[in-house]
């Protein structure tokens, strides 16, 4: 009886006390704890890092795309201002036409053979009829019309067909009216129409024959 008293009494002993064994799992679970928050502090930092380097990124692409923008825009400018320039250039020749041309009307006089009977004759000039006048100036309008189709031409304006049937996408009829012509075939040019390579400028304004049988709107 005694040696079974001693023996539990040994057993009590020697046995860990357990609120002993508290505090250890008490640490053993902060240090865990406190490893993920570092671990979430850690994957955080890192994400608000490449964040910031993306913005930057973004940032350096913004300027990037506006110095381009305002670069184009610049050259575009540019390429305008040449392309004025140079057609200006080009018209000149056009406009010194059309100043001979005027300044041929503005005296009546020319240098005279010798004046015959009835001839207005001032010194050694006679006056030029209405009718001779009215000719330098006819001949001034076509060398300037001619001056400027060839420049126009040049630059790649044609002018575009009537002949044949109306065609919508590059005539514009303004009237139909009854004809012996087929239906459909242009009559009559109102005004004319030009394209500058493929783009129509300006359509030609016709008017269409509406074949036999009342006008036609």
């Amino acid at each position: 009886m005694s040696e079974r008293i001693h023996t539990d009494r040994d057993r009590e002993d020697t046995a860990p006390p357990e609120e002993d064994t508290l505090p250890a799992a008490a640490d053993a679970d902060g240090d865990e704890s406190r490893d993920d928050d570092r671990e979430v502090e850690s994957r955080l930092s890192a994400a608000e890092a490449k964040a910031a380097e993306h913005l930057d990124d973004l940032k350096r692409l913004a300027a990037e795309f506006d110095n381009y923008r305002k670069r184009t825009a610049r050259d575009q400018a540019r390429l305008t201002e040449l392309a004025n320039q140079r057609l200006v250039k080009e018209l000149l020749p056009v406009l010194d036409d059309l100043e001979r041309a005027l300044e041929a009307t503005k005296s009546p006089e020319t240098p005279v053979r010798d004046s015959g009977p009835g001839e207005g004759v001032r010194g050694n000039r006679a006056e030029v009829p209405a009718a001779d006048n009215a000719a330098v100036l006819k001949e001034g309008v076509q060398l300037v019309h001619r001056s400027l189709a060839e420049l126009l031409r040049k630059e790649g304006l044609a002018e575009i067909e009537t002949d044949g049937s109306f065609d919508p996408h590059v005539h514009e009829a303004l009237l139909a009216q009854p004809s012996d012509a087929p239906e459909g075939d242009v009559l009559e040019v109102v005004q004319r129409g030009y394209r500058l390579g493929d783009l129509v400028l300006r359509p030609a304004r016709v008017v269409v024959s509406a074949g036999e049988g009342p006008a036609a709107a």
